[in-house]
């Protein structure tokens, strides 16, 4: 399906979401009340989540390549906190 946005035509793709009554009835009302489609509020909420997550994964995938190996498990992590300011407190564990 093609879509105008400031005089360029974008290609869109058609995507069904299952929402509990509750988001829908949400929707629906900032749907009227700012006078847009319930579609166009989606997708603007996708796209700000995309921005506000995405880089995260990408720089969790790329430190996790990189040779580096500065990440610890969650148990390792934990218990060197916990040996803070006692006798078993040792460097930081990576």
């Amino acid at each position: 399906m093609k879509a105008y946005e400031h005089n360029r035509t974008i290609m869109t793709t058609t995507m069904t979401l299952r929402l509990d009554d509750e988001t829908n009835n949400r929707l629906v009302n900032l749907a009227e009340a700012t006078e847009r489609s319930k579609a166009y509020l989606a997708t603007q909420a996708l796209k700000y989540f995309l921005e506000s997550n995405e880089w995260q994964v990408q720089a969790v995938v790329a430190a996790d390549k990189s040779s580096l190996n500065q990440f610890v498990d969650n148990d390792t992590a934990m218990a060197w906190m916990e040996a803070w300011g006692t006798s078993l407190e040792h460097k930081i564990p990576l």
